[in-house]
């Protein structure tokens, strides 16, 4: 399943209201799951050969711990990332800036869709970790927040 079949399904899960999608083709196992604010995560991983204990997906090099009160804001998907609702208005956030839950972080542009992603947790941005109006990956770190 290719980066372009993701993102339809992913149209249609969020069109007929779908919070679960799973589909095994060939070795690979695909699975979407809605999360708690509309977003969307994505789990890719080979299927175990028949006969065989599964194991765990590989994991990706360990993200350095965070310290208990900074947590990272990751991509819910793969897109573009803008720290504005347009060029020629301020930044949603900069560091230093206080946020609480619910309020909007960054959009993320994926199929011509603008995702707004927004803060899980109240605190304090520390860092913005993505240039605006560049590429984002799947899971990848966007934002540190110290909690509180």
């Amino acid at each position: 399943m290719n980066t372009k079949e993701i993102k339809e399904v992913l149209q249609l899960m969020k069109d007929f209201d779908v919070s679960e999608f799973e589909l095994e083709k060939e070795g690979l196992k695909v699975r979407l799951k809605k999360a708690s604010l509309g977003n969307y995560s994505v789990e890719s991983y080979a299927a175990p050969a028949a006969g065989h204990m599964p194991t765990a997906p590989a994991a990706a090099a360990p993200a350095p711990i965070p310290a208990d009160d900074v947590e990272f804001v990751k991509s819910p998907m793969v897109g573009t990332f803008y720290t504005a609702p347009s060029p020629d208005q301020p930044a949603y956030v900069i560091a230093g800036k206080k946020v609480k839950e619910g309020d909007v972080l960054c959009i993320i542009e994926a199929m011509k869709l603008m995702n707004e992603i927004k803060a899980e947790i109240s605190g304090t941005v520390t860092e913005v970790l993505v240039v605006n109006g560049r590429p984002v990956e799947f899971d990848q770190p966007l934002f540190k927040i110290r909690k509180g």
